[in-house]
C-alpha cells in the first residue's frame, strides 16, 4: 500500500461478502421496481416527495415533475433498469469502481427525488430516508475496496487479466495485488 499500512489478511473476502450482500438487497429493491405498480405510479411518486418541501425547494420539484411528464413509463422504466444494473454489477463485481460512483450518484438521486431528502420538513417525519445511507453505503464500499486492493472475487479479476486498462473501470485502488 502507498500509506505503508498492508490491509489485513482476507479483507478482500469480506469486502466482496459485502459488495454482494448489498447486491441483493438492491436485486430486491430492483424487482419491486418492475411491478405495475411502481411503473404506473412513477410521477405520482415524484409530485409527493415535492409536497411540504420548503419554498424555495418548489423549482427543484416542478422541474423535475415538468420533465418526467414528457415520458412517465419512459423514466420507470429508466429507473428500474439503472436499479437491475446496478445489482448485478455488485454481485458479479463489475465496474465496481464506475459502479460504486454511479451507485452513490442514483443513491443521491433517489433520495433527493423519490425520498424528498427523507422529508425533514414535513411533519411527522420519522427518518432521513433510505437513499441517503445507500450513497454512503457505496462510499465505503470504494474505500474499501480501494484500501483491500484488487479483489480476486469479482468478475473484474477475470477481465483484468485479459485486459489491463479494465482497471481503470474496475479498481478504485492503484496498487496492484497479483
Amino acid at each position: 500500500m502507498a500509506n505503508g499500512i498492508s490491509p489485513p489478511p482476507g479483507l478482500a473476502r469480506k469486502v466482496a461478502a459485502l459488495r454482494v450482500a448489498f447486491g441483493i438487497i438492491w436485486a430486491i429493491d430492483a424487482e419491486f421496481k418492475w411491478h405495475p405498480a411502481f411503473l404506473t405510479s412513477y410521477l405520482q411518486q415524484v409530485v409527493a416527495a415535492g409536497e411540504g418541501q420548503p419554498s424555495w425547494l418548489a423549482w427543484l420539484y416542478s422541474g423535475a415533475e415538468h420533465v418526467i411528464r414528457i415520458d412517465p413509463m419512459g423514466f420507470a422504466i429508466a429507473t428500474a433498469v439503472i436499479e437491475s444494473v446496478i445489482a448485478l454489477g455488485l454481485i458479479l463485481g463489475f465496474a465496481r469502481r464506475a459502479g460504486y460512483v454511479a451507485g452513490f450518484g442514483f443513491s443521491v438521486l433517489v433520495w433527493v427525488f423519490a425520498e424528498g431528502f427523507g422529508g425533514p420538513y414535513t411533519a411527522g417525519t420519522t427518518d432521513i430516508g433510505t437513499g441517503i445511507i445507500y450513497a454512503v453505503v457505496f462510499a465505503g464500499l470504494y474505500g474499501l475496496d480501494r484500501y483491500a486492493g484488487s479483489s480476486p472475487y469479482s468478475l473484474d479479476a477475470f477481465i483484468e487479466r485479459r485486459s489491463s486498462r479494465w482497471r481503470l473501470v474496475a479498481e478504485a485502488s492503484e496498487t496492484r495485488r497479483d
